[in-house]
């Protein structure tokens, strides 16, 4: 049992079980092994580190909630195609939408040995809103850009927060939503520097007087990037004291993850 001192090992032992459970012999012959956000373990090593819970049970409630989310991203990469007609695009599809399934069942199966109804009840509530709120943002329309982006900060974020909040652990709410948020929005650069069009690229540029057109999507991204990295470092002085290990993480992923990126382009 690991004791969830908040420590780069108790995160690699922590990481280890859960590819453990994902690991699935099938599977992994035809589509990527699932990956694994290092960041949104940390944050929910973190808050379950302050509880009172049982060592047993902050274990258990990191490991189904990163399986609920490694469900909700599985089912993200099913492509979209109308090449109905070429079997191997078929054949991952659907393994890719079995996946997703097959880890959304594990989390089940875990909270059941648990008898913890409750938190069963946080979890399936956050997948539904979540996925309502990605239906909404790629498919209904938004009034303004803040919205759109209020949308993606929720998706990335809601899932920790329902947990935090179950746990009467809310402290880093801000804090992680304004990470996550930027996080995805430097992904989804990169994606699209590599040529790949994201759903929510997609949404963005169908509405040209929300985002503007393909052209300005690279300087736009850039520019959102920066501004919530600026409200990151801020959200991370707010936390308190006894938040100290988060905040080396936080400060280390800022400059490991955006500053060195943007030093090396500009470069």
């Amino acid at each position: 049992m690991i004791m969830l001192n908040s420590s780069d090992n108790d995160i690699k032992q922590l990481k280890s079980k859960i590819a453990a459970k994902v690991r699935h012999p099938y599977l992994v012959r035809f589509i990527p092994e699932p990956h694994i956000d290092d960041d949104k373990l940390v944050i929910l090593s973190s808050i379950m580190n302050h509880t009172t819970l049982p060592v047993e049970k902050k274990e258990q409630y990191i490991i189904t909630t990163m399986l609920v989310q490694i469900a909700l991203d599985t089912h993200d990469l099913v492509t979209l195609t109308d090449d109905e007609d070429d079997k191997e695009t078929v054949r991952h599809r659907q393994l890719t939408v079995l996946a997703g399934d097959y880890f959304s069942g594990l989390y089940y199966y875990l909270l059941s040995q648990l008898n913890d109804i409750p938190m069963i009840h946080t979890l399936a509530g956050a997948i539904k809103e979540i996925n309502e709120l990605k239906m909404e943002l790629y498919y209904k329309d938004v009034e303004s850009f803040q919205e759109f982006l209020d949308g993606v900060k929720k998706i990335e974020s809601l899932l920790i927060q329902r947990v935090g909040a179950y746990v009467q652990k809310t402290a880093i709410n801000d804090m992680a939503g304004e990470w996550l948020l930027a996080k995805k929005l430097m992904e989804e650069k990169r994606s699209y520097q590599e040529g790949n069009v994201s759903p929510l690229i997609e949404a963005l540029v169908k509405r040209p007087g929300l985002f503007g057109n393909h052209g300005q999507v690279i300087g736009s991204l850039e520019q959102m990037v920066q501004s919530h990295v600026n409200h990151l470092e801020a959200a991370v002085a707010q936390l308190p004291i006894h938040f100290n290990w988060l905040k080396s993480y936080v400060h280390a992923a800022i400059h490991h993850q955006f500053n060195h990126r943007q030093i090396a382009e500009e470069g």
